[in-house]
């Protein structure tokens, strides 16, 4: 997928986690969160840039997903300057699933073309698709990109019900 279809991707599989934060009372955590998971939802595609990396390698696999969380998690965990260590540990949890759920919303996006992906390496080479679009399908891309806003407005929707 390219990055418009990144973008719907990851605001589709953010939607239901950003509503359950804003329904909780932290509203501009929701939002904030919503942000970085778009923002970090191309970052596997720094391979392009790498010359060592093959294009859906290493970055494109749930090692990876775990990694960018916990450098999320690691981040928050040293801004954090909350009085509860509940909160602390909630706020930490919260960053680590945006880091997560930012490269698995890739990762699933990719999975929709035929050179699909290979998500538990170096564990098995075994590659998955679903094969049902190429990547650089205009209206593959832009269908995930309007799934994720119309996500994003069902979530704040439900949100705004329930507030």
């Amino acid at each position: 997928m390219y990055q418009v279809g990144h973008y719907g991707a990851s605001l589709a599989a953010y939607a239901p986690l950003g509503a359950s934060v804003a329904i909780a009372g932290h509203e501009a955590a929701a939002i904030v969160g919503g942000l970085l998971c778009v923002a970090l939802s191309t970052l596997p595609d720094v391979d392009h840039q790498v010359p060592f990396l093959e294009h859906r390698g290493p970055t494109h696999t749930v090692l990876f997903a775990l990694l960018v969380g916990a450098a999320l998690a690691a981040a928050a965990a040293i801004l954090i300057d909350a009085a509860s260590p509940l909160v602390d540990v909630a706020f930490v949890a919260f960053a680590f699933a945006v880091g997560v759920l930012s490269i698995v919303s890739h990762l699933l996006a990719d999975a929709l073309t035929p050179m699909g992906i290979r998500p538990f390496w170096p564990v098995s080479r075994r590659r998955y698709t679903v094969n049902v679009t190429p990547a650089k399908s205009p209206v593959a891309n832009y269908t995930l990109f309007v799934v994720g806003v119309g996500a994003v407005l069902a979530a704040g929707a439900v949100v705004i019900a329930t507030g």
